[in-house]
């Protein structure tokens, strides 16, 4: 067996100056990292939000514009209606509802074992 020859009709690839594990283009980089920005999404950026408003503001007036952080709801809808950002808004979708059902479900088995054994 002889080595293969390059010919002219073979195209040298050339290396890219991205790094070769940041793959934007594979099939689940959109899945992946959209269900993590959902997870986020519900956890830190109400936290987030608070903490930055008991800082500018008093105790009483920060509880009152709390609500305010449902505007940030927007960001999902966008990701939706656009085209090119659906597939990712979707798994942002999927990563936030299964993120705030694990936290309802687990806040609510914690709140019926201290209820049941409760040791007065």
């Amino acid at each position: 067996m002889s080595t293969p020859e390059t010919t002219e009709t073979q195209q040298r690839v050339e290396p890219t100056a991205e790094p070769s594990w940041w793959h934007q283009s594979h099939p689940t980089f959109a899945g992946i990292t959209g269900f993590f920005a959902g997870m986020l999404f519900v956890t830190a950026l109400p936290g987030g939000f608070a903490g930055v408003l008991r800082l500018f503001f008093p105790y009483e007036r920060a509880q009152d514009l709390f609500p305010l952080v449902l505007i940030a709801l927007v960001l999902p809808i966008v990701l939706l209606a656009k085209r090119k950002t659906r597939r990712f808004g979707v798994f942002m979708v999927i990563g936030m509802v299964v993120t705030a059902l694990v936290v309802l479900g687990v806040a609510s088995l914690v709140l019926y074992f201290m209820v049941q054994y409760d040791v007065s």
